[in-house]
């Protein structure tokens, strides 16, 4: 296990990287034209970034980004 420490703003910014990559790739899991092994790899990265945003993130914000992972294995 690694730890790390930010300060708030470097918290914050954390914060934002992590939404823009989730909104992004909630848009390709729901992208009809990819093929459904590329969406299988990226639910997988969906599963590991969605759990670095549940230790900073509020439960009304995570219900945001909360899939139905049974959908996408």
């Amino acid at each position: 296990m690694l730890g790390i420490l930010f300060n708030e703003k470097e918290c914050k910014e954390f914060d934002y990287v992590l939404r823009k990559e989730l909104d992004e790739m909630m848009l390709d899991l729901h992208d009809s034209r990819l093929d459904e092994d590329i969406k299988q790899a990226i639910a997988k990265r969906y599963k590991i970034i969605f759990r670095m945003f549940a230790r900073i993130a509020s439960p009304k914000e995570l219900s945001r980004y909360a899939l139905n992972m049974r959908n996408y294995r």
